[in-house]
């Protein structure tokens, strides 16, 4: 595919779907929306208003990372805080599919509160070829897709514009660096939309997201140079005994994930070094008290997902 010529297409459409009216688009620092954040400055300017949705179930610092990210490119992103509305959307759930829909539901009336205070009438989207096949496949709903499903967008107070909805991941990622956008953000490892709810097994609370936030951060900082597709760290439902200061605890399950893919469709495991996982055992169970065991994911994709939900 030639991505120049990809890039001035969508740009085009973007334009005349648009006209003179306005459109938002909500950024999460990932190379999607990322992607779709810079195509659509390039074809409306100002038109369009930029949102990051803090969701509390994000990276750590993931808000400040983003923001300034994109300040460096001269596009403003405006700051939405509405972590309380999510984890009361979280409340009481378990079942992965639900915790997956109450993350869609709050997130799109949250950035539908955003629309009519902007008076926008268009979202522009990351919704990339990987999410609608595994939504209508029925392998897990992806939050970010509506009317693939028969949900109609406007139902929120907007129409959706989805540029790279025919791309896979690696497709998005030339498309990212041919927009200029730096490294750190077209080579971004992927992180899911409902961020550390899908890594959180059970019931996502404020206090479960912190552990898996810490874990995570390590198991990132551990593997980078690896150059994983992705890492992650779940926090399992399940506890175990341990023993901590010669005295039993009943404790967290931390289970280690890396993957090697292009496309997000089918995945490896890496093959981590003994020593690398020692020391990352080493400083979960060390930084995180509550924690007592640590494991690391052998499955591959498929008959596994990436993701745990």
């Amino acid at each position: 595919m030639d991505y120049q010529e990809f890039i001035e297409k969508k740009i085009k459409e973007i334009k005349d779907l648009v006209g003179s009216e306005k459109a938002i688009n909500a950024l999460s620092g990932g190379v999607d929306s990322s992607a779709v954040t810079v195509l659509g400055h390039r074809a409306i300017g100002d038109q369009l208003r930029t949102v990051f949705i803090d969701t509390g179930v994000m990276r750590e610092k993931e808000p400040d990372n983003v923001i300034n990210i994109f300040k460096g490119l001269g596009i403003k992103v405006e700051l939405i805080d509405a972590q309380d509305e999510f984890f009361k959307a979280f409340k009481g759930i378990e079942d992965p599919e639900e915790k997956r829909k109450a993350f869609r539901n709050t997130f799109y009336t949250v950035l539908g509160r955003a629309v009519k205070e902007s008076k926008a009438h268009y979202l522009l989207q990351g919704t990339i070829a990987a999410d609608i096949v595994e939504t209508k496949g029925g392998i897990k709903t992806q939050h970010n897709v509506l009317d693939q499903i028969g949900i109609d967008s406007q139902s929120y107070g907007f129409k959706v514009i989805e540029p790279l909805k025919e791309l896979y991941k690696d497709g998005v990622r030339e498309v990212a660096k041919k927009l200029g956008l730096p490294e750190e953000s077209y080579q971004r490892m992927p992180f899911p939309g409902p961020g550390l709810s899908c890594r959180v097994i059970g019931e996502v609370t404020r206090e479960r997201v912190e552990i898996v936030r810490k874990a995570g951060s390590i198991v990132e900082e551990e593997l980078k140079g690896l150059q994983p597709f992705l890492v992650a760290a779940i926090l399992l439902n399940d506890r175990a005994t341990g023993v901590i200061d010669g005295k039993r605890a009943f404790g967290d399950i931390i289970c280690v994930r890396s993957v090697e893919s292009k496309d997000a469709m089918t995945a490896e495991v890496t093959e981590v070094p003994w020593e690398t996982l020692r020391r990352i055992e080493k400083r979960i169970t060390s930084g995180l008290p509550s924690v007592t065991k640590v494991l690391y994911d052998l499955s591959p994709k498929p008959p596994s997902t990436i993701e745990y939900i």
